[in-house]
């Protein structure tokens, strides 16, 4: 395939980093005054918006925004120990975050969509999943998750 016809990675498509910055910050931008999720938010610290950015376009192939800079999936992981999400937020979540997307340009082909809600779907089922009582910190050295326009793969299943 030739250079030209080569398939753009999700983060190149969405716009780039910058472009996952300005969905990012203007999302945390509402999320305090949303009554599902300012309260799962409280406290958020500084520069939030911006690590949440880097994450997200490490995962769709952007480079390594986030590991280089000290983060892991491990790191975002424990950040969502133990705060009981509920499924009404995962839902809010992704809501909000989708009609931000809208509001900060991000494409809205089907292709794109398709492959960025699949993400968000997988990815905030399984914060609900590592915020319920007893989950073990993760491990350390696991990898960053890529994901691409193409499908998962097969089902999780718990060791």
């Amino acid at each position: 395939m030739s250079e030209e016809n080569a398939i753009p990675s999700l983060c190149d498509w969405a716009g780039g980093p910058e472009a996952l910055r300005r969905l990012a910050r203007a999302f945390y931008a509402k999320v305090p005054a949303d009554p599902l999720l300012g309260p799962v938010f409280a406290g958020m610290p500084a520069g939030h918006a911006d690590r949440v950015a880097r994450f997200i376009a490490e995962v769709l192939e952007g480079g390594p925004l986030y590991s280089g800079q000290g983060g892991s999936h491990a790191l975002m992981i424990s950040k969502h120990l133990g705060r009981q999400l509920t499924e009404a937020q995962r839902r809010r979540w992704v809501s909000l975050l989708l009609e931000t997307a809208d509001e900060a340009g991000l494409p809205d082909d089907p292709e794109f969509r398709s492959a960025f809600v699949g993400y968000l779907e997988w990815g905030s089922r399984l914060a609900v999943l590592n915020s319920r009582a007893g989950v073990s910190a993760p491990d350390p050295v696991q990898p960053m998750p890529r994901w691409n326009w193409g499908p998962p793969g097969g089902p999780y299943r718990a060791s």
